[in-house]
């Protein structure tokens, strides 16, 4: 069916996912087989449509993944095996790659093929119509050998530019040989949205077959191309989770997807399971080894965090006023922050202790103190439980559970050997004195395990809690060797994750109060 006869919004866009594929492509990212087959299994949990596992002829790893995708059983997603057409001056059924494509036995092969005269001409020294050549044998050969064949026109759009009737009769050839899909890609990402849906709008009128997009992300517009694309008869989106591919990345499907669905109507994955969204995208994130960036739209950490006092105020009161959508739609949530720009908003919002309080001078001298306390360095937007300890405090809610008498750590390091750490920790609990020696991998850790060996005779409950995560930052680095230093800690036991913070000029006495933080926590939560 020509894509120009479908235009109804209500229609379903399909998603095809290349994640493990183009987005290995990306700085510093590679996958596991082990990883590329957990990844699959989210995709197929989220309701992609397709799932692009590799090249089967580039290496052993990608060979292996569609012999151990089959034994998935998945329950939606297809799998595609991507690859080159033939080369030059070789038939299909002679061609490597198309025997490791069939070999794959992945229902779907998805095919490369030149679409710019200028690559055709001095990248491969090939004639143009012994590009198209390529382009009919290899559909032929795998649809003889009843494979679902879809059709990547790489560099489309600058080959229309240069040359439009042949761009297209590379499109006409893919579809005729009986490729259902032919996708033009915008491989160099340099196309602007507006030229993009008129090449495309043009194509498509000129065209019997269905037709998807492919946007790369180099000028920024990689969603917009895709979505100016399905605004021109796009049946299908191909993409990566978080835009992650090479160079600057991918159309970001993590944006793509939401936007069709909530935006302009359109129906996506399966039904119900957009709330899913974010939980992928922090997956993928994880399996990549990459930091999850705060300000993503719709699955960033800041996508629905609200710090300024005016606006947690209005949104106390209508969440419409400072949100596009419901962050629960995509399966992220609302983060109240607190920091010196917070009113008292914000205060009443992000403690439940506060809202049920109805003295406003209280609430005052806590937003002053909390403003004080970030002049000095301290930062509560991601030490929440330093935050509450803070509120306790005020409200008369805290309990001191032990005393400190001091602390002390020694690093010793000797030539060819690695430092080691120890600390001496004395505090009074309960009327009795603790005094107790831990060693450790650095001085943080030390003082941690001379604590537990202090504190979890008198509180058990404390072994069910450990330190996770560990960072400092400097907060006025212009004066040197004196500034001070913010340290941050996370905790978690099995029900929560809680982080807490200190500050100073030495680093191990932030490192103390933070630790001090985190246990107090724990114990005032129990």
């Amino acid at each position: 069916m020509s894509t120009k006869k479908k235009t109804s919004k209500s229609r379903h866009i399909e998603i095809y996912d290349t994640t493990l594929r183009d987005g290995t492509q990306m700085e510093g990212v590679a996958f596991s087989l082990q990883d590329k087959l957990l990844i699959a299994q989210k995709l197929d949990e989220l309701g992609v449509d397709y799932i692009e596992g590799g090249y089967p002829l580039s290496n052993a790893k990608d060979v292996a993944f569609f012999k151990e995708v089959r034994k998935l059983k998945l329950k939606h997603s297809k799998i595609c095996a991507f690859g080159m057409t033939c080369k030059k001056g070789i038939k299909a059924e002679e061609d490597t790659g198309m025997i490791a494509l069939h070999k794959s036995m992945a229902p779907i092969v998805t095919l490369v093929a030149k679409g710019w005269d200028f690559q055709v001409k001095k990248v491969i020294n090939a004639t143009l119509e012994e590009n198209l050549r390529m382009v009919r044998d290899s559909v032929k050969f795998l649809r003889k050998k009843r494979r679902e064949v879809f059709v990547d026109v790489e560099h489309f759009f600058d080959g229309y530019k240069d040359n439009p009737k042949y761009a297209i009769s590379v499109v006409q050839a893919a579809a005729e040989a009986g490729a259902t899909r032919v996708i033009p890609c915008d491989t160099n990402g340099g196309t602007l949205d507006t030229e993009l849906a008129e090449i495309f709008a043009d194509v498509a009128s000129q065209v019997d077959v269905n037709l998807g997009i492919h946007t790369h992300d180099d000028s920024g517009l990689g969603v917009a191309n895709s979505l100016a694309a399905v605004r021109n008869g796009a049946v299908q989106v191909q993409g990566t989770i978080n835009g992650i591919g090479e160079r600057v990345g991918n159309a970001n499907l993590c944006t793509i997807i939401p936007n069709l669905i909530l935006k302009m109507g359109y129906k996506c994955l399966k039904k119900n399971s957009l709330k899913k969204l974010t939980e992928m995208s922090r997956y993928v994130y994880e399996q990549a080894n990459l930091n999850l960036p705060l300000s993503q739209p719709y699955v960033g950490l800041s996508s629905f965090a609200h710090k300024g006092g005016m606006h947690v105020h209005a949104v106390n009161k209508h969440t419409r006023c400072y949100e596009h959508i419901h962050p629960e739609e995509v399966g992220n949530t609302r983060r109240i922050l607190i920091s010196e720009l917070s009113g008292a908003s914000n205060l009443l919002a992000k403690s439940e202790k506060l809202a049920m309080v109805e003295d406003k001078a209280l609430v005052r001298k806590i937003l002053k103190d909390v403003q004080d306390l970030e002049n000095e360095g301290y930062q509560f937007e991601t030490a929440e439980a330093s935050f509450d300890l803070l509120v306790r405090k005020h409200m008369g809610h805290y309990k001191k559970f032990f005393d400190l008498e001091y602390y002390r750590t020694v690093n010793l390091k000797m030539d060819d050997t690695d430092p080691k750490t120890e600390a001496i920790v004395k505090l009074l609990v309960k009327g009795k004195e603790e005094h107790h020696v831990a060693q450790g991998d650095g001085p943080v850790n030390a003082l941690d395990g001379a604590m537990r060996k202090a504190l979890e005779t008198h509180y058990p409950i404390l072994k069910e809690m450990q330190l996770i995560d560990y960072r400092v930052r400097v907060v006025n680095s212009k004066e040197g060797t004196a500034a001070k230093v913010r340290v941050v800690i996370e905790s978690k036991d099995d029900h929560q994750v809680w982080g807490t913070i200190g500050v100073s000029e030495n680093i191990i006495d932030a490192s103390w109060k933070a630790l001090v933080d985190s246990i107090e926590y724990k114990l005032l939560s129990k």
